[in-house]
């Protein structure tokens, strides 16, 4: 059994960098240099941000090709690698689950992942046990499983368990409009357990950073776009919440959004594309925010009446 696995105050996504790198392309349309990820390195380093989440399928590769390349200045122990094995991008090999790993490990150019999980739950008694081999190697150091139901959790560590190990961390979409992963028991579940519940899509790509409205839309062409862009005007009490709040603190729409999450007990993984996500991160990390706050931004985002459920997501 592994040490137990340090959990910061927040992980940072790198989801976007597998978008092509021209503005308006790819899922997110962010326009990514290589001297930009530099500086959002180095300043998430300075900061002590030191958890990277990547995917094989975070543009089929190119995500963490470039996290690769951007981190190799640093000493491996610096630095915490998260990455995933999606069982919907499966090879047809005898271990797709060692197979996929290896490729990750080339691209990120280590030969050990820190956190790795299983994506998305296809079959939990098929792909859990390949989890096992890879942690006793060593090239795997902590698990995770990420947008399963509690059943699947509760599968998957059962099947761990049996070998000795665990399921150490969970991740799913969890947000001020996405609340079912609480709704359906698993923030109480992590919290009885001393599991870490990561938080993606916290911002929801962007439509909670307060720089989106009905008037100022997410980019057009993309994907993010499509999915926000209508329920903008239904959002707009909720932003001037967040804004309001943000006031009071010194601090942006995003900042108060992402705090939220940490104020209920999640380790948020924010998306940085530029240098000022990360000091949005370093604010965030310095602030609590009281219950009545926390409770107002819920009250304004159930009102919204929007469903932000990814397509990739099924029911909690």
């Amino acid at each position: 059994m592994n040490d137990t696995m340090k959990t910061p105050k927040a992980a940072l996504g790198t989801w976007a960098w597998g978008d092509s790198g021209e503005a308006g392309a790819g899922y997110f349309g962010s326009s990514l240099s290589s001297d930009g990820l530099d500086d959002i390195a180095k300043a998430a380093q300075t900061a002590g941000f030191t958890l990277w989440d990547t995917a094989v399928v975070y543009g089929m590769g190119r995500s963490e090709t470039v996290l690769g390349e951007v981190l190799k200045r640093y000493s491996r122990s610096d630095y915490q690698l998260s990455t995933k094995f999606t069982p919907q991008a499966a090879g047809t090999g005898d271990d797709p689950v060692a197979e996929m790993l290896e490729q990750s490990l080339a691209r990120l150019g280590t030969d050990y992942i820190d956190l790795y999980w299983i994506h998305n739950p296809a079959d939990v008694a098929r792909w859990t046990p390949r989890l096992i081999p890879l942690l006793e190697s060593g090239k795997v150091r902590h698990v995770g499983v990420s947008n399963h139901n509690l059943e699947e959790i509760k599968r998957a560590n059962q099947i761990l368990e049996e070998a000795g190990h665990r399921v150490e961390a969970i991740q799913n979409h969890y947000s001020l409009l996405y609340r079912a992963p609480e709704n359906a028991g698993l923030l109480e579940y992590c919290r009885d357990r001393n599991i870490p519940f990561f938080a993606y899509m916290v911002l929801e790509q962007g439509a909670l950073s307060g720089k989106y409205s009905a008037q100022n839309p997410l980019p057009s062409g993309t994907n993010r776009a499509e999915a926000y862009n209508a329920m903008l005007p239904q959002l707009q009490s909720l932003l001037d919440g967040l804004c309001n709040i943000g006031q009071r603190y010194g601090a942006t729409a995003s900042d108060i959004a992402t705090a939220w999450a940490l104020a209920k007990g999640a380790t948020p993984i924010v998306g940085v594309t530029k240098p000022h996500h990360v000091e949005g991160l370093i604010r965030t990390a310095a602030l609590a925010l009281s219950d009545d706050e926390v409770a107002e931004l819920e009250v304004l985002a159930q009102s919204a009446g929007v469903n932000t459920r990814g397509w990739w997501e099924k029911e909690m």
